[in-house]
């Protein structure tokens, strides 16, 4: 009996302990008016600046894709904070490549990187699909062709092709792993594998066993789906409605909304209980902050920190 796929599985985390983690949507938009990945070597190190955040921030990478002016990818995070915490160490760390390689220290200034929370099956799927199209939607002709994508890495039963040479990462010398990928970290523990053009096996750091479980160990429905899935209505959901910041009496009104409809009460009436499972929905369909949320749900920023950060 196949077993069902779970949405908030176990996992074995980069410092090696094994926790319940749970599905985010990260993106990297806004980027219109600024090239990020100039040449080849940009695009390269892009992805392996998203691989080494992962590690750094302690989140699984489950699949991902980078184009010319923004990144999508989808991570199995502990928390919201934990999530948030790898979009930062993202713009932080290809900020500095940037700076170091064109001189343009601004080049994600004001840009609004966002995780975003996938609390259903069909919202898994969904954006798994719609990360992966987004190199067809951004010129590429095929997308098993598209190299700066996790895609080649589901369905592969956990192999490279055997035509593919590659080394271990972890056999690279300290200077080879500045020169290769793009950071100092002590990388003498990591599985993952690079090809005889330097360039990351995704089947070696991305949590592939999560993508064919999500779309039930059926590779014809995951191609179907990146194929028809609605691209304008996942960009409303994942990339521009959440961007939109909107006043504490515009949001306390769709609480109260939200509020009435689950419970027939006003969030000032509410237990602390509900309040958390409510909080919960609100901070991950808008843009918010911790403070906000702590006027919206009258309750001290220490609470809204470990009912966001800790018990989701």
């Amino acid at each position: 009996m196949e077993r069902r796929f779970e949405r908030n599985p176990l996992r074995e985390l980069p410092d090696g302990t094994v926790t319940r983690v749970f599905p985010f949507h990260v993106s990297l938009e806004g980027l219109e008016s600024k090239v990020l990945c100039r040449e080849e070597a940009d695009y390269d190190a892009f992805v392996k600046i998203i691989c080494v955040c992962a590690r750094r921030k302690n989140v699984v990478l489950v699949i991902y894709t980078v184009v010319s002016n923004h990144a999508h990818c989808i991570i199995l995070a502990t928390s919201q904070v934990a999530a948030d915490s790898f979009v930062n160490e993202i713009k932080k760390m290809f900020s500095m490549y940037f700076n170091k390689k064109y001189n343009d220290i601004s080049v994600l200034k004001g840009t609004d990187a966002k995780a975003i929370f996938l609390d259903t099956d069909n919202y898994v799927r969904n954006a798994i699909a719609y990360v992966v199209r987004n190199a067809l939607d951004n010129g590429a002709k095929n997308v098993q062709e598209y190299k700066w994508t996790g895609f080649r890495a589901a369905f592969c039963y956990g192999t490279t092709p055997a035509s593919t040479k590659v080394r271990r990462v972890s056999g690279l010398s300290r200077r080879e792993v500045r020169q290769v990928m793009h950071t100092g970290d002590k990388l003498d523990d990591v599985k993952w594998l690079i090809d005889d053009a330097d360039e990351l096996e995704p089947v070696s750091f991305c949590d592939w066993r999560y993508v064919e479980s999500a779309f039930k160990h059926d590779q014809s429905f995951f191609l179907r789906l990146i194929g028809c899935v609605n691209t304008a209505e996942m960009n409303a959901k994942l990339v521009y409605a959440p961007r939109v910041r909107r006043t504490d009496a515009e949001l306390l009104l769709t609480a109260n909304e939200i509020s009435q409809r689950w419970f027939e009460l006003n969030v000032s009436q509410l237990t602390i209980e509900k309040k958390a499972r409510l909080m919960k929905y609100v901070s991950h369909s808008n843009k918010t902050t911790v403070s906000q949320m702590a006027r919206i749900f009258e309750l001290k920023m220490d609470t809204v920190l470990h009912i966001l950060g800790n018990n989701r």
